[in-house]
């Protein structure tokens, strides 16, 4: 997607919104201005992309919020937070939006936080993980979606403290979002194994990763366990060279994010199979919520639906009901709203901690396999965010109090 502004009027075009589009239009827009790196990870961006899309279309036959119809300007940050400000400048200054959402990468989402806060505009994070965007650099601004590294990383730790391994390696992208999830993983299970040895790391440029050197380098170490943090074609990679040399074969391997569609698809008959993942088993996931939510996603887009399909519908979906409690657009009211309320996601209801605007949407942990040639997570189980949150006392020595 290139750089540019979407407006989702297609919808009120359509038939099928039926009365409602004219009357909609005429009481005027909600405007939310959505950044994200579409030409930079498109296979997370183009799910997400059409997960909100979905989200607007159903708000806006519903009656839209407030009585006016949602709209959505979506801009592309390449990836690169210099990017993101001049598009957020964009929607803030022309464009005239309400709020501002999205972000992939955590550098960016972090950039753009800070932007919101100079500039007292509200801004939702959808899929930066890093804890520093609600906590250390947490503002009253900024809110953020998905479960963070603190959060995974609690899910991963309940699951690897149960292991024999007591000698573990790191493999991270060397970036915001890789130092801060081995930094939370190491804390969290050496506090549940104070006999963990960590023997060593390694740091590949994210999205540039030379395999084989580091596959080698943690060969050398002889690790019992290795946490991993790569995603995208680095986990390809990383995957296929440490296939290749053995790197896995009795070894226990962790791994944030692993078990999304968007990476473990890629691998195919390659998946390693055993490794402790949080991710998202589309095809098992057997609630009312989610079976309303795959039905539509499938019937509108003929596909099935990604982890980044979930984070663009609940993004929407919470933007509206922020909205909607506010009775108006004005940030101080969106903000004071956002603290403590609930929002429908096809995992359920969720809500945004008032104490550090940490929403409680949780994750699947499980295990990969192969079936039929494919990647797959078995033994999920979704485990709720707001169990594997730090108490609101612990909250108020790690954020700013303002």
């Amino acid at each position: 997607m290139k750089t540019g502004s979407v407006w989702l009027a297609a919808f009120a075009a359509s038939a099928t919104l039926g009365a409602a589009a004219p009357a909609l239009a005429q009481q005027g827009e909600i405007k939310i201005g959505e950044i994200n790196s579409y030409s930079g990870l498109p296979a997370f961006t183009e799910p997400y992309r059409k997960g909100w899309q979905l989200a607007v279309e159903e708000i806006n036959k519903a009656g839209g919020v407030l009585g006016k119809k949602l709209v959505v300007i979506s801009k592309d940050d390449a990836g690169k937070p210099a990017d993101a400000l001049t598009a957020a400048n964009e929607l803030v200054s022309r464009e005239k939006v309400d709020m501002l959402a999205g972000a992939f990468f955590s550098h960016v989402g972090l950039a753009l936080a800070d932007y919101a806060k100079q500039k007292q505009v509200f801004y939702l994070a959808g899929e930066p993980l890093t804890d520093a965007m609600v906590w250390s650099a947490g503002n009253k601004y900024t809110f953020r979606l998905r479960p963070s590294n603190y959060m995974q990383a609690a899910m991963l730790a309940e699951e690897a403290a149960k292991l024999p391994a007591k000698k573990w390696a790191t493999i991270a992208p060397n970036y915001e979002y890789g130092q801060s999830a081995v930094a939370v993983f190491k804390q969290l299970l050496s506090a549940k194994r104070p006999d963990i040895e960590w023997v060593g790391e390694q740091w590949p440029p994210q999205g540039k990763i030379d395999a084989g050197p580091v596959v080698q380098a943690i060969a050398a170490l002889k690790p019992d366990a290795i946490l991993n943090v790569t995603f995208g074609p680095d986990l390809v990679k990383l995957v296929r060279e440490g296939n290749s040399r053995g790197l896995f074969k009795d070894r226990s391997v962790v791994s944030f994010l692993t078990g999304e569609p968007e990476y473990i698809d890629p691998l195919k008959e390659e998946t390693p199979e055993g490794w402790i993942v949080t991710g998202y088993p589309w095809d098992s996931v057997k609630t009312p919520e989610h079976d309303t939510f795959l039905k539509a996603y499938q019937a509108k887009f003929n596909d099935y639906p990604r982890l980044g399909s979930i984070v663009g519908y609940a993004l929407i979906k919470s933007a509206a009901a922020i909205i909607a409690k506010a009775g108006s657009t004005d940030t101080e009211k969106m903000i004071e709203a956002a603290r403590g309320v609930e929002f429908d996601t096809p995992f359920g209801k969720s809500m945004f901690r008032a104490a550090d605007h940490q929403a409680t949407l949780g994750a699947f942990v499980g295990k990969t396999a192969v079936k039929n040639g494919r990647g797959v997570m078995v033994d999920s189980i979704y485990r709720n965010g707001a169990d594997y949150l730090p108490s609101e006392e612990e909250v108020k020595k790690m954020r700013p109090q303002s």
